[in-house]
């Protein structure tokens, strides 16, 4: 569906989680992504797109949206299978 990038090499992978708060698909994903990181070993971090102008132009309609070492992965709801694939990739 999206375009994917090959692992990094040396390193965990890095999911990024773009939401706003008072989102319920912002609170949904985040329970998804913080439980499939700590399965994988990947680390995680969440912006808010009410505080940084640029991703709120990018993303403002598809939120929340998870991004796999910088690309996007999905949006909306976070499949927890699909994305301990990638990160298992």
């Amino acid at each position: 569906m999206f375009g994917r990038r090959k692992k990094r090499a040396g390193g965990p992978r890095t999911v990024t989680l773009i939401g706003k708060p008072g989102c319920h698909l912002c609170d949904d994903a985040r329970e998804v992504v913080a439980r499939v990181c700590a399965e994988t070993g990947a680390v995680w971090e969440e912006r808010d797109i009410t505080a940084d102008e640029e991703l709120h132009r990018a993303y403002w309609e598809q939120i929340p949206v998870v991004l796999v070492d910088g690309e996007q992965h999905t949006f909306w709801r976070v499949d927890p299978a699909r994305l301990r694939a990638e990160l298992l990739d």
